[in-house]
């Protein structure tokens, strides 16, 4: 009998650190609507802390999830399991021009192998069309980088249009991280240009060592798709950062040029991979449903020891005509 008790005990207490309740403070009306949204939060939250802690995968049973947004998790999930340390969060609703979002959700990241160069924590972004269904998750870039962008009227003035930008952005690099070819696939304009590069090391000639160069390759959406589905098939993960993000307006309308510092990782059987570089995005808003990137373009961080970060050389609106 007492062992039975403790038992129950110990499956009650490790059932209460599970347990997460998000509550919303202000930003909505509708009630029904705020209920369903924060039971989806607050049941998902609390299995994934439940499912990190057993070391499974995610039971989606009785979120009202769809199985798209299952999918998607599922690809973050494999790729670095999560979960949430906070047992009482609450957040403003944000309203967005398709539904509601809520930001500032701390996870902790629960890498399963020694390669991980984020921080342990992040935080994460739930996104709900108006009738209060999850649409998306994805993990968030810097709070201050976000706040200091949507504060910004110095390119960009149409506080909604900016808050899409960084909402197609953070989604974006999460792609990445989920290995959601078909997003991803999605977000590129047809005919989009893709410049990818390459620090080509010199040899060392009569004892003096030769500048390293840089050579650029032009790539079509279908050959960049095509290389990236092989290296999503390959590696054992992926990881994508983004940081020092900067947006900035074409005097075309609907047109935006968004700037990165981007760290990339992947690793395999064969090793880890990491190189730090600027990615240039030229971003077409003219339909907001359906935004599409003209242009993407990478640049190594540093040359010989050189950060061409602010310099001349960084890829910019200026660069292209539209």
């Amino acid at each position: 009998m007492k062992k039975y008790v403790l038992v129950l005990l110990l499956f009650w207490v490790q059932l209460s650190q599970a347990a997460v309740n998000v509550s919303i403070g202000a930003g909505i009306t509708d009630e029904n609507v705020k209920s369903k949204m924060e039971h989806t939060m607050s049941s998902f939250l609390s299995e994934v802390n439940a499912a990190q802690e057993c070391n499974r995968a995610i039971n989606f049973t009785g979120m009202g999830i769809s199985q798209d947004v299952q999918g998607s998790i599922s690809m973050l999930w494999e790729n670095c399991p999560f979960n949430c340390t906070d047992e009482e969060i609450v957040e403003n609703c944000i309203q967005t021009g398709t539904g509601y979002q809520i930001r500032n959700i701390p996870l902790m990241m629960c890498p399963t192998d020694d390669n991980f160069d984020e921080d342990d924590y992040q935080e994460a972004v739930f996104t709900f069309n108006k009738r209060g269904n999850l649409v998306s998750f994805y993990i968030a870039i810097a709070k201050n980088q976000y706040l200091k962008i949507l504060k910004s009227n110095q390119d960009v003035t149409d506080l909604r249009r900016r808050q899409l930008i960084l909402d197609f952005v953070e989604r974006f690099r999460t792609a990445y991280n989920q290995r959601d070819i078909q997003f991803l696939n999605q977000i590129f304009s047809d005919d989009a240009l893709i410049i990818t590069g390459k620090v080509v090391k010199q040899q060392t000639r009569d004892g003096i060592k030769l500048p390293d160069k840089v050579e650029f390759f032009k790539r079509s959406k279908h050959e960049y798709i095509a290389n990236l589905k092989a290296q999503f098939n390959k590696v054992k993960y992926i990881r994508v950062t983004f940081d020092d993000v900067k947006v900035s307006a074409s005097p075309e309308p609907g047109i935006y040029g968004v700037t990165v510092k981007q760290g990339y990782t992947t690793g395999s059987a064969k090793g880890s991979y990491h190189d730090d570089g600027i990615v240039f995005m030229v971003w077409n808003f003219k339909n907001e449903d359906n935004p599409e990137i003209f242009v993407r373009t990478w640049q190594p961080l540093e040359v010989d020891g050189k950060t061409i970060a602010g310099g001349g050389e960084v890829f910019r609106l200026s660069d292209f005509d539209f």
